[in-house]
């Protein structure tokens, strides 16, 4: 299939609330079941799917397929996992993207998911490995002999963390050191904040989000837009990373709080797009990036910089010519560093190899219906949240008008995808 047969078809989440919150009873099955049943519903049967979750669980390998089975799906429907951060569901696009054929596959369900109250926690591996060798003896020297070579210091629990392995900082801590390296100022970050808050709060009164969140439990909306966000009020919280220079500048306010949520979409060919329901807003996609840099001497959530100019370039675009701009609010530092990158002709040219003038970015044209900070990131499902959100919202514009979505993920990587309205 070529880019120009391939769609995105706006799918179902469900709300998205803080950890420890609304959701907190649902493990990633849970929260992910609710929405499949309800796409099965509404949609057609998928010919796959592809869902999946970045914090792993003893209890299963392949959630995608304990999802089709549990939402009571065909269990002839193949269904794989997939994982990339927070780029997870929007990776999972892509793979299903990649499958599309006309072949018998022509229409995929995809989504991600996160249960960040239900994280597992693990034995440490020596203690693992030790258990193991206990219950391998076979009689009681054997078991004495594995008892005796015990060590205290191995009795350790595993609990997973918000932090890169490579580096042992977490994405706020690395995000500080951009914010630095940037210049970036914390007013400005909190404007961005402010104004993810009021487009969410907006989008929500204005019934936005009415045909795209399902209820799952008690919980029929989104918990974290804050109408009474205000600048003061963003002014007055405290550093959250950086609490000791006297220089820190992300806060619980500016940066994407903790989240439990699940979300989904659909891909297609124009044959799979024929058996959704005609009102199912849908746009073409036209082209992709997966960009990663080296984490080690660049900004862990800096790709996206340098991936959206080269998509731009080739498409003979300017950041002007894109009417709609979804962009993962990983953190306000971290939007505020791409822009400035994407408006940079010296990163452009040197770093990202982008010799075209790519023009002013359109701020006024980004995250319209509310972004991260203000809706929440549960990391597996942001991808399809993003991507359902922009596929509405571009669908109700113009023939040609166009979208570009960008979602920077841990590890020094990220996604971007160029949409156009048809």
């Amino acid at each position: 299939m070529t880019a120009s047969n391939l769609w995105l078809a706006a799918g179902l989440r469900s709300p998205f609330a803080k950890v420890d919150g609304a959701l907190a009873a649902h493990d990633a099955i849970d929260l992910s079941v609710p929405v499949v049943k309800a796409m099965l519903e509404k949609g057609a049967r998928p010919d796959f799917a592809v869902w999946g979750t970045v914090i792993p669980n003893l209890t299963w390998s392949n959630i995608a397929r304990e999802v089709l089975l549990d939402a009571g799906a065909d269990p002839t429907i193949p269904a794989f996992s997939t994982v990339m951060a927070c780029s997870t569901s929007m990776t999972g696009v892509l793979e299903a993207a990649g499958m599309i054929d006309g072949r018998g596959r022509d229409l995929a369900l995809v989504g991600g998911v996160e249960a960040m109250s239900r994280v597992q926690i693990g034995l440490s591996v020596r203690l693992s490995d030790w258990i193991r060798r206990f219950q391998q003896a076979r009689d009681l020297k054997g078991r004495l002999a594995v008892l005796s070579a015990f060590k205290a210091a191995d009795a350790r629990l595993f609990i997973p963390k918000v932090a890169n392995r490579t580096t042992g900082l977490s994405m706020g801590e690395h995000t500080e050191i951009t914010a630095k390296e940037w210049g970036l100022a914390r007013a400005d970050q909190d404007a961005i904040a402010f104004s993810s808050h009021q487009n969410a709060v907006r989008a929500w009164e204005n019934g936005f989000f009415d045909d795209l969140v399902i209820p799952v439990g008690e919980a029929r909306r989104d918990t974290i837009p804050r109408k009474d966000s205000t600048l003061e009020k963003l002014a007055k919280l405290k550093p959250a990373f950086d609490k000791t220079s006297g220089q820190g500048t992300l806060t619980a306010g500016n940066s994407s709080p903790l989240t439990d949520g699940a979300a989904s979409v659909w891909v297609a060919s124009e044959a799979g797009l024929a058996r959704l329901p005609e009102r199912t807003p849908r746009v073409k996609i036209l082209d992709y990036e997966v960009t990663a840099i080296d984490l080690r001497s660049e900004g862990l959530l800096m790709a996206p910089a340098y991936g959206v100019p080269r998509m731009l370039a080739r498409n003979g675009l300017t950041l002007g010519d894109i009417g709609l701009w979804e962009i993962h609010e990983a953190f306000a530092a971290q939007v505020l560093s791409h822009i400035a990158a994407w408006e940079s002709k010296k990163f452009l040219a040197e770093r990202a190899g982008v010799t075209a003038d790519l023009g002013a970015f359109p701020r006024e044209r980004m995250n319209p219906t509310g972004g991260s900070l203000a809706l929440g990131h549960p990391f597996g499902a942001t991808g399809a949240r993003i991507l359902s959100q922009a596929t509405k919202e571009l669908a109700a514009r113009g023939k040609g008008e166009k979208a570009i979505v960008s979602i920077c993920a841990d590890g020094g990587q990220g996604t971007m995808m160029l949409l156009e309205a048809a």
